[in-house]
């Protein structure tokens, strides 16, 4: 890939390398033109929990992916700039389809969206087709319009439940929610697409054993995307870890546990932009990762030169085909009126 070079107000000059958009810090100038352009554009920005800390600083609404496009559709803005990776900006365009949805850097995909794609759910389907197809929201907009009803990670539990025990349920695409969802419902009907996040399934039990063996007072949040799920829930069952110290959260159920809990430390297991929310959230407490390697690259693509770019440029747009929307938008609405999605992922 070449390396191309474009100036903005005669000051900054952002760099499109083989690693995304670099080339502008994230200063008090940077901040003023980024907002100054936001407004002149009737533009909202939204960040995801995962994003660098300076992006989740500057944008109006932190959150989760699926809280994020609710905000979208509500957005009085006309333009809609997603810091996040291209399924949940797809998933604001699906939600809100008369706005300009802008994601700073598109080839900020996802490893776990990636490890399904239509025509592989439209072949499992047709293996039991008979099965309810439940897709967790972390998954193409394609995918969503074959499925009949979504799932967040904090009421997959409940969309599983409110199908009748009697039908097979295809789950998809993560594996290790597919497995807490398994354990929590009891269903023997379920099959579960082997999919993963690479950086959650790179956060390993061997990991948060060591980690919880040395700070033995401190509290667990585990996201159960995570390989070590499992391990936390050995660790509590064997008394390794008191029980009610372990739990399974979304990230959206880890900032309400963080609001409240009394701990004094707590190790964290899933994707390290999430640390920043946390200890806004509770300052007083030490939040720490479990895998403090646990990165994601495709997240970390939304950098303070690509938001520059994205305001300035337009770039780049998000487009989902009218068909296409209106299939996944009915499994999403499917999805929130059985309750309350709660976090996204």
């Amino acid at each position: 890939m070449s390396i191309t070079t474009t100036r903005f107000g005669g000051h900054s000059a952002v760099v499109d390398g083989p690693g995304g958009y670099s080339g502008v810090e994230a200063g008090p100038e940077w901040a003023e033109e980024i907002l100054r352009l936001a407004e002149a554009k009737n533009a909202t920005i939204l960040a995801h929990n995962y994003q660098l800390p300076a992006i989740q600083d500057i944008a109006h609404h932190v959150g989760d992916s699926l809280a994020l496009s609710r905000i979208a559709a509500q957005a009085e803005e006309d333009t809609i700039v997603f810091c996040g990776v291209h399924f949940m900006a797809e998933t604001a365009k699906i939600l809100a389809p008369s706005k300009t949805v802008l994601i700073p850097d598109e080839r900020a995909g996802c490893s776990l969206a990636d490890s399904i794609d239509a025509a592989q759910l439209r072949e499992w389907k047709a293996e039991h087709p008979d099965a309810v197809v439940v897709s967790y929201v972390n998954t193409t907009a394609e995918v969503k319009g074959l499925t009949d009803i979504c799932c967040t990670s904090s009421n997959a539990v409940e969309v599983v439940n409110s199908i009748d025990r009697d039908r097979e349920v295809l789950f998809l695409p993560d594996q290790f929610l597919g497995a807490h969802v398994r354990r929590q419902t009891g269903r023997t009907n379920m099959h579960i697409w082997a999919g993963e996040c690479h950086v959650h399934a790179g956060i390993n039990g061997d990991e948060l054993t060591a980690r919880s063996r040395a700070y033995p007072d401190a509290e667990l949040y585990v996201h159960p995307e995570c390989g070590c799920a499992t391990s936390a829930l050995y660790l509590a069952g064997e008394g390794f870890v008191p029980e009610e110290k372990v739990k399974i959260l979304s990230t959206g159920g880890m900032l309400d546990a963080a609001r409240t809990t009394r701990a004094t430390q707590v190790l964290v297991a899933t994707e390290i932009g999430m640390l920043h929310q946390l200890r806004k959230a509770a300052p007083g407490v030490d939040f720490q990762a479990v895998n403090d390697r646990a990165s994601c690259p495709y997240m970390k693509m939304i950098t303070p030169a690509a938001l520059l770019r994205c305001l300035t440029e337009g770039k780049d747009e998000v487009h989902v085909d009218l068909a296409t929307a209106e299939r996944a938008r009915a499994s999403v609405e499917r999805m929130i009126a059985i309750g309350s999605p709660g976090g996204g992922e």
